[in-house]
């Protein structure tokens, strides 16, 4: 997904925390550890023995982690009612409440398993058993438990499942976008027992969510899209970090302000405007309040810039450019400029709001979108062009003209492509979902990323901010962001918001990137630290890309919250839309794109019902799309890691990536798997034709799906060839296939292989540049 806005709606940067920098999320939140223990199962049998006032207590912290997870302490959710099974139980629902709150509670204490409903009886009175299966139905059904990328839960359906993926008892369903949200909710049909394909236009997953490896041999993790993880509590993108055990590291609140000339803004104009500002907001919200309807059609900046002047605050030249860097770091909250978000309704997400700290993952988030991958069939490369649906099922045709059919469609492309209508729906989408898509406004936020040899700014902080004498270029590289904790290098980023990120597209990186140094040695030269040049950078033009025109969404003048619920509507029960854009609690934030993609996955999976019981047509996706023959030999034409027997190939624009996912070849000598151990060669095999000899001799190739940090451990492993394949078979557990396995199993992956070297093959092409006489 897009890069979402790491400060909350107002200043993040408070009095720094005594809590560590690094931290485990597991650990986050001490009250639930507390209360939870070590031994989950253990704690549960023995509820049953506590007190009164014990288990009191206990209803009501579990009460509190329901809240925390966006559920009413004492109410159902709005969906949730006309999915319980029995009338009785909405009508008189405080007894299930209690038994879904220890639900949600003792699955959030170890996300790491399954927790069956067998398990959750254990805990509960018998005269509750329809309770905890109604209750237990309906959180797993929903995705608010048992979802994620441990080994647990696999892109698979269990064992017991219902639905075990036959063309008679699943739909076939094609997943337009591998970012967050398209990935998530692949997965989770998968788990549901349905068939899943997911079409992505780039050469990669991730959408806008995009870690890159810059810096040369050591490559580093450098955060070009979504990056900072905001509000830890509760989050289900902490969850995968849970379980993936992946470190997370909490952005630390101190973030000093400088002026243009790199002076240190002082600390009490700093905290006095940073008051001013927040006082601001909080008459903006009356000021909507007395104007009723009429608010409507203002801006939130018309608002406070007549507020500013209404109230005579601001008014020098410092105090001014103090007050414009908040009103950026706004803008890059928001991905819009200030004139155009609406003072109705440009922060009714406010309530909803993650709590907790805003965290850096260390490595960075292709880390999570690798895992979200991992069994999930993807082709790249395939850009969408035009989507036809009907009663009788879907069809998409992507460029080039290829056309895959199934029996439903999920759509998580950004709101800027719908909004640039490069996609032809067939029909028309309906009138009021093309009235949301143009009132919802959909900006950008870019970034300029520098790899230096070392760090040279204060390693205590992950932030500092620089103002900017020019109101209209407020937002250009107002914040930087230091990811030397978590990237593996000196990384430093430098954000451009608001009118400033507009324009941002249209300048050189060249000269983006001297302004920036210029600005940083105007910061630091005159404390005697030498600022080097980087060893790599890159600017991002999100705007400019054509897929996703954008970075995230906001509410613009004339748009509200419900346009984000409109955007969500399915049609038909056939074309389905996820992504951060169509969730109106979470919109513009990463968590937000993966909670919809789980929900369109259970609305999917409802919806199938009423396919599997009717007489339509159904189509499949194909049991195996098979690549071309000798595919699987061409990738390896060119491996991108060999040694020994080994070679390797990789699914990635950066096959040095760690993460990156791709298949290792064997090649094994047939005479010496046909040949019996410590077995000399028999006389009439000494003496036979070389050319029979030619075939017993013949290679042999085994393949396994492997990642390119299990291939670097094999490389570096002290043993030879055969302790490598014993490493790779019996401690590592890897799997080997054969040639048509392979190319059964494993054709997504070969066909992401072929994308990715193309792709790779196109960036090394010379270009030719015409030169004037």
């Amino acid at each position: 997904m897009s890069p979402p806005p790491s400060p909350p709606r107002r200043s993040q940067r408070r009095a720094a925390a005594s809590r560590p920098a690094s931290y485990d999320e597991s650990l986050d939140d001490a009250a639930l550890t507390a209360y939870l223990g070590d031994a989950p199962s253990r704690r549960l049998r023995r509820l049953r023995r506590l007190s009164a006032e014990e288990r009191q207590r206990e209803t009501e912290t579990e009460a509190l982690i329901a809240l925390s997870l966006g559920f009413p302490i004492d109410d159902l959710l709005p969906e949730e009612r006309p999915l319980l099974p029995d009338p009785q139980i909405a009508d008189a629902p405080n007894d299930y409440i209690v038994v879904r709150n220890h639900i949600l509670a003792s699955w959030r204490a170890d996300p790491g398993a399954p927790l069956p409903r067998a398990r959750v009886l254990e805990t509960v009175a018998a005269t509750y058993d329809h309770l905890v299966a109604a209750a237990h139905a309906f959180l797993s059904g929903e995705g608010h438990i048992n979802f994620g990328v441990s080994a647990a839960f696999p892109a698979a359906p269990p064992p017991d499942a219902a639905l075990q993926g036959s063309p008679s008892s699943s739909a076939s369903v094609l997943v337009l976008g591998a970012g967050l949200a398209g990935l998530a909710a692949a997965r989770q049909l998968r788990r549901f027992g349905h068939r899943v394909l997911v079409l992505e236009g780039r050469a990669r997953p991730g959408g806008r969510v995009y870690t890159a490896r810059l810096g040369g041999d050591e490559a580093v993790a450098v955060e070009l899209g979504g990056s900072v993880i905001t509000g830890i509590h509760a989050n289900p993108l902490g969850v995968l970090a849970r379980q993936l055990s992946v470190p997370l590291h909490k952005v630390r609140d101190r973030c000093p302000l400088y002026y243009p000339d790199g002076r240190t803004v002082e600390t009490w104009l700093d905290r006095s405007i940073d008051l001013v500002f927040n006082t601001l907001l909080d008459h903006a919200t009356r000021l909507r309040e007395f104007l009723n309807e009429a608010a409507e059609k203002i801006s939130l900046g018309e608002g406070i810039e007549k507020l500013r002047r209404l109230y005579h605050v601001a008014t020098t030249d410092d105090e001014r450019m103090v007050l414009d860097w908040h009103f950026a770091n706004l803008e890059f909250s928001n991905a819009g400029c200030l004139s155009e978000l609406s003072l109705a309704h440009w922060d009714q997400d406010d309530p909803y709001e993650m709590g907790g700290d805003h965290c850096f993952l260390a490595g960075g988030n292709s880390r999570l979108i690798h895992a979200l991958c991992d069994g999930v069939p993807v082709l790249y490369e395939k850009t969408v062009k035009q989507i036809e649906h009907s009663a009788d099922g879907v069809s998409v045709t992507v460029e080039g003209g290829q056309v895959f059919q199934a029996d439903m469609v999920l759509c998580t492309v950004p709101l800027g492509v719908l909004k640039s209508k490069s996609i032809v729906f067939d029909p028309e989408l309906p009138e009021q979902k093309l009235g949301a898509i143009e009132r919802l406004g959909f900006g950008s936020l870019n970034k300029v990323a520098m790899v230096f040899p070392h760090v040279f700014w204060d390693e205590d902080i992950d932030t500092f901010g620089c103002l900017n004498k020019e109101s209209s270029k407020r937002g250009e590289y107002f914040l930087f962001y230091s990811y030397h904790t978590v990237s593996g290098g000196a990384v430093l980023i430098a954000l451009v918001a608001g009118e400033a990120a507009l324009e941002f597209e249209k300048v050189d990186p060249v000269v983006a990137l001297h302004r920036v140094l210029a600005i940083l040695r105007g910061i630091y030269g005159p404390k005697g630290v030498t600022v080097p040049d980087p060893i790599q950078s890159v600017c991002t033009r999100w705007g400019s890309d054509p897929l996703c025109c954008g970075s995230y969404s906001h509410i613009r003048v004339g748009s509200s919250g419900a346009d984000y619920d409109i955007l969500a509507e399915s049609v038909n029960d056939r074309l389905f839309f996820a992504g951060e854009a169509t969730n109106r609690a979470y919109p513009a934030t990463m968590h937000g794109a993966l909670l919809s993609g789980l929900r369109e996955a259970s609305k999917i999976h409802r919806a199938t019902e009423s396919i599997l019981n009717s007489d339509q047509k159904k189509y499949s996706l194909p049991k195996s799309l098979r690549p071309p023959n000798g595919a699987l030999e061409d990738i390896f034409s060119e491996p991108d890691l060999a040694f020994g027997r080994f070679s390797f190939v990789f699914a990635s624009m950066t096959p040095e990536d760690p993460e990156a996912p791709g298949l290792a070849r064997i090649s094994l000598d047939k005479s010496l798997l046909l040949q019996p151990k410590n077995q000399e060669p028999k006389e009439d095999q000494k003496d036979q034709d070389p050319a029979s000899e030619k075939i017993v001799a013949e290679s042999l190739h085994l393949y396994a799906s492997v990642s390119r940090e299990l291939a670097d451990r094999l490389q570096n492993s002290s043993n030879d060839d055969t302790g490598r394949l014993g490493l790779l078979c019996k401690d590592l557990s890897v799997k080997l296939m054969g040639y048509d396995s392979t190319c059964d199993v494993c054709s997504d992956m070969i066909s992401s292989i072929l994308s990715a070297q193309k792709a790779r093959k196109r960036l090394q092409r010379p270009k030719n540049f015409k030169i004037s006489s």
